[in-house]
C-alpha cells in the first residue's frame, strides 16, 4: 500500500510555506499508510565547510542539549543542534568523516538518518498527522521535500524500515512498491562500497542511485539505469540537492499522480494529497508514463 509525496517550489517565495503544505500532503496519504510516515526537506543550508547531519534516538527524553557542545570540544570547531522530537539536526564547522567518526566512537546508540548540505530526515511510528505534530512540519521553510506514510505489510512496524531512505549526501528516496532482486543487488552494492543500516528493498534502491551518482552519471541517467537494473513494480520520489525527479516502472501499476504550475511542482499516490495545495485547480495534471523520468531543478 502506502503513499509517497513530493512537492518541488519553483517560486522562492513559496517556501515559508512548504512545511504547512507538506503536512496536508502528508495527512492526506494516512489511509494509505496508517503506520509510520516520514519526510525529507531541503532547507537552510550549512556554510561552507560545514556539515548538517539528522540522528535519531528513540527515546525521545535522549539528553541532546549536549550533544552539540561535546562535538564542539572534542573537534574544536563550531556545532549547533536543533532538536525535533525524536530527532536532533547537527550542523557542524568540520569534514563529514571526523564528525561521523565521533558519533560512531562515542554515540553509538544514535541511527544518522541522512547528511549533507541541506537534506534534513525525519521519520517515525504512529499515523501521519501525529508524525506531522510532533515534528512540527507546519512551521518548516525550504525548497522542496519528499515524504512517505508506510502500512507495513512485509515487517515490523518501526523507524527502521520507515521511509526516506538516504545512502548519499543530500540523496534521498521514497518508495511504493517491491522490488524482488534487492538481495542480490545489496550484496553488488556493498562490494562496491555502498553501506545499508536496514534490509528494506527501498534502501537498496537508494544505494542503486547513489552509486550511479558516484560514478558520474547524472539523476537523469541513474534513474534511466534504473529501469534496467531494478526489477519488481514502484514508483519512486527522489530528492537531491538541487532538485526533484520521479519514476515509475515500465508496468506502473502503483498510483501516481503529478501535478505543475507556475509555482510548484507537485507528485502524489492520490489527488487527494495534491488537491489543498494553491492553485491546484488551474495546475496541469496527468498521470506519469511508465519507464518514463521525470525531473525538476532549480538550475
Amino acid at each position: 500500500m502506502c503513499g509517497i509525496v513530493g512537492l518541488f517550489l519553483k517560486n522562492p517565495a513559496l517556501e515559508p510555506t512548504l512545511g504547512r503544505h507538506l503536512g496536508a500532503m502528508l495527512s492526506g496519504m494516512s489511509e494509505r499508510g496508517p503506520d509510520s510516515a516520514g519526510f525529507a526537506i531541503y532547507r537552510d543550508p550549512v556554510p561552507a565547510g560545514w556539515v548538517k547531519i539528522t540522528v535519531h534516538h528513540a527515546d525521545e527524553t535522549y539528553p541532546w542539549g549536549g550533544l552539540a557542545p561535546a562535538i564542539a570540544k572534542a573537534l574544536n570547531v563550531e556545532a549547533r543542534g536543533e532538536v525535533r522530537a525524536s530527532h536532533c539536526v547537527l550542523r557542524v564547522a568540520a569534514p563529514l568523516d571526523a564528525v561521523g567518526c565521533w558519533l560512531k566512537q562515542h554515540c553509538p546508540e544514535l541511527r544518522v538518518m541522512g547528511m549533507g548540505e541541506t537534506i534534513e530526515i525525519f521519520k517515525e511510528k504512529g499515523t501521519p498527522e501525529d508524525v506531522v505534530r510532533r515534528f512540527r512540519v507546519a512551521e518548516l521553510a525550504g525548497s522542496h521535500a519528499v515524504g512517505h506514510t508506510r502500512m507495513a505489510t512485509e515487517s515490523a512496524v518501526t523507524t527502521q524500515h520507515s521511509h526516506p531512505f538516504s545512502t548519499g549526501l543530500d540523496l534521498c528516496l521514497v518508495h511504493n512498491g517491491s522490488l524482488s532482486n534487492h538481495n542480490r543487488l545489496r550484496a553488488w552494492l556493498a562490494r562496491r562500497g555502498i553501506a545499508f543500516q536496514t534490509d528494506n528493498d527501498s534502501e537498496v534502491a537508494a544505494g542503486y542511485f547513489t552509486y550511479r551518482l558516484s560514478q558520474g552519471a547524472t539523476l537523469d541517467q541513474a534513474l534511466e539505469a534504473g529501469l534496467v537494473d531494478l526489477d519488481g513494480f514502484y514508483t519512486f520520489a527522489i530528492g537531491t540537492k538541487d532538485g526533484f525527479a520521479v519514476l515509475r516502472d515500465s508496468f506502473a501499476c502503483k498510483p501516481a499522480v503529478l501535478a505543475e504550475t507556475d509555482d510548484w511542482v507537485a507528485m502524489a499516490s492520490e489527488y487527494r494529497s495534491i488537491a489543498p495545495l494553491p492553485g491546484a485547480d488551474r495546475a496541469v495534471i496527468w498521470e506519469p508514463a511508465p519507464a518514463t523520468v521525470y525531473s525538476w531543478s532549480k538550475h
